[in-house]
């Protein structure tokens, strides 16, 4: 059987409160730790900064990161 997608980085466009798939896939990596988050599961990005996050926590460090560098 035919899986597309299947084992596959997607591409995302991260909106505010949404995302939309640019390409087809079934998961992302965190921003922060590099770890796989599949799209099922992913509940943390960055509509500024276009990347996505494995949780809350992970999240807040780089948000601090970026007020302090001034991207925010």
């Amino acid at each position: 059987m035919l899986k597309l997608g299947k084992d596959r980085l997607a591409r995302l466009d991260y909106q505010s409160g949404s995302f939309r798939v640019v390409s087809a896939g079934d998961h992302v990596f965190c921003a922060v730790s590099g770890e796989k988050i599949p799209l099922a599961d992913l509940r943390y990005w960055s509509h500024e900064l276009q990347e996505a996050y494995k949780n809350a926590e992970t999240a807040n460090v780089r948000y601090a990161e970026a007020r302090q560098r001034g991207d925010l």
